[in-house]
């Protein structure tokens, strides 16, 4: 569980009339950076197991991709109940 799930919830929190396009594309936006300076801080200490990186893009980024192009066609109210059920199943995991 990574900043995505902890920045969406609070954004959703925080502004629950904001389309859920919306809200995922201003969480990503914003943990861009913050990932960025975290994985060189890791990186720059030996933390990185870079094989393990290049297998979670190769699954990652076309599913980013496919994810922002169904986004687009989803209904907000589905949009926003798997979302939220997503957070869930996210939180309940980590318990």
């Amino acid at each position: 569980m990574g900043a995505g799930a902890i920045g969406s919830t609070f954004i959703l929190l925080l502004h629950p009339r904001l389309p859920a396009s919306r809200l995922v594309g201003t969480d990503i936006a914003h943990a861009v950076p913050l990932a960025l300076v975290a994985g060189v801080g890791h990186a720059a200490l030996g933390h990185v197991d870079w094989p393990l990186v290049l297998a979670l893009l190769l699954g990652s980024v076309p599913g980013i991709w496919l994810g922002a192009q169904l986004a687009r066609f989803l209904p907000e109210r589905l949009a926003r109940i798997l979302l939220s059920a997503t957070l869930f199943l996210a939180g309940v995991k980590v318990i």
